[in-house]
């Protein structure tokens, strides 16, 4: 059913203090769980975003990835009266009771913009923090695309603007 459902799923079993959304590619390090977990810790955030970008394009991806990625973070911003670097990094995490409590509907990748609006509309304390990012190719099997931007611009949209869940 994809990305969201099984997020979905994985959210209604979790029964720690803190989950964490690991893409299964590992592009993103699993070695940074310990940062990532700092300001949950530190009671500074319920939810804390990853960030490939939050030290600035250092050639990580193409620029036009990147530029892209740039557009689409700074149009999560506006709609959501956020202020992101990278609001489609993987890496999420949140205090349980906190993902527990929000009610989500998207099945795809459409989480990560839906996750984003939920948690700026409920004005929740969030942090962003640098992560580790090893690109994969295309050839190594990553799949995405220009349609995924078209998507993505709907669920912001969608999400940001259109819904009030």
């Amino acid at each position: 059913m994809g990305k969201g459902a099984a997020l979905h799923r994985g959210f209604q079993e979790a029964t720690g203090i803190y989950v964490i959304v690991q893409d299964a590619d590992l592009e993103v390090d699993p070695a940074d769980f310990n940062q990532i977990l700092v300001p949950l810790r530190e009671g500074r955030a319920e939810v804390v975003f990853g960030s490939r970008f939050a030290n600035g394009y250092k050639g990580l991806t193409p620029f036009w990835h990147y530029f892209i990625n740039w557009c689409l973070t700074t149009l999560v911003n506006i709609v959501n009266g956020i202020k992101l670097t990278d609001e489609a990094c993987c890496y999420k995490c949140f205090r349980r009771e906190v993902i527990q409590a929000i009610p989500l509907t998207s099945q795809r990748f459409g989480f990560d913009p839906e996750i984003v609006a939920k948690v700026a509309r409920r004005k929740l304390p969030y942090a962003e923090v640098p992560i580790r990012y090893n690109r994969r190719s295309f050839k190594e099997g990553k799949k995405i695309g220009w349609k995924d931007g078209f998507a993505a611009i709907w669920h912001i949209i969608r999400f940001g603007l259109l819904s009030r869940g």
